[in-house]
């Protein structure tokens, strides 16, 4: 199986210069995840990068990464399942939500 590269990084030595860490040596952006009125099916979700917490998000916190959802898909992702998958077509996000009950054809849109 072939290995696909999914980022390339440039490397440089830096002789005789200290490094003096002043913040954290990764700064990650929060994730929020939400639903809008969208496609032949009624609803789709949402992925935006986010800064801090809005005031009604509400914060899950699994294995050290935090994700936000915004209160007005709070209700519709209860007990939700989000993966992240890769394979020769799409690397996407599935989210497998056991209150939809109905789906368009593409799959990009759902009722509840």
């Amino acid at each position: 199986m072939a290995t696909r590269v999914v980022a390339t990084a440039t490397v440089r030595a830096m002789k005789n210069k200290k490094l003096t860490p002043t913040r954290a040596a990764l700064v990650l952006i929060g994730l929020r995840i939400g639903v809008r009125q969208r496609g032949c099916n009624g609803l789709s979700y949402t992925l935006n990068y986010v800064e801090s917490k809005d005031k009604m998000d509400e914060e899950v916190v699994q294995d050290g990464v935090k994700v936000f959802i915004d209160k007005k898909a709070q209700l519709t992702l209860l007990g939700t399942e989000m993966d992240y998958v890769e394979n020769k077509l799409s690397s996407e996000f599935v989210f497998n939500n056991p209150n939809i009950k109905g789906t368009c054809g593409c799959g990009e849109s759902f009722n509840i």
